[in-house]
């Protein structure tokens, strides 16, 4: 799983203690990088899930058919303090997706969360 860069680096640490492993754009030195650039990166390197808070991503890019699922979180700061209350709902969506992905395949590839 990768967080996107217009979400706290920090928040990382707070999904260790689940099964979801996870990593920033920051992390893997792709800061700047555009949607598509980035989509290409991630699909090249193994990665299936990114979370963001970009609400412009499914307009900017078609997503479909691709092996990547998107969680879009409708949040109204990219605050640490203002996300972390936020993160066992996030950490509940993950879990189940992951669920769905190991039994079905890639069932969506865009999902928003209003947090």
């Amino acid at each position: 799983m990768l967080l996107d860069e217009n979400l706290p680096t920090k928040l990382k640490y707070r999904f260790e203690s689940t099964t979801l492993a996870v990593t920033t754009i920051r992390d893997q030195n792709w800061l700047g990088k555009k949607n598509g650039e980035l989509l290409r990166l991630m699909l090249d390197n193994g990665f299936h899930v990114l979370v963001t808070n970009d609400k412009s991503i499914r307009y900017q890019q078609n997503t479909y058919n691709i092996p990547l699922f998107i969680l879009q979180l409708n949040l109204f700061s990219n605050r640490y303090d203002d996300i972390l209350p936020q993160v066992p709902k996030i950490q509940e969506v993950l879990i189940k997706l992951y669920h769905d992905i190991e039994n079905e395949g890639f069932p969506v590839t865009l999902t928003t969360v209003d947090l």
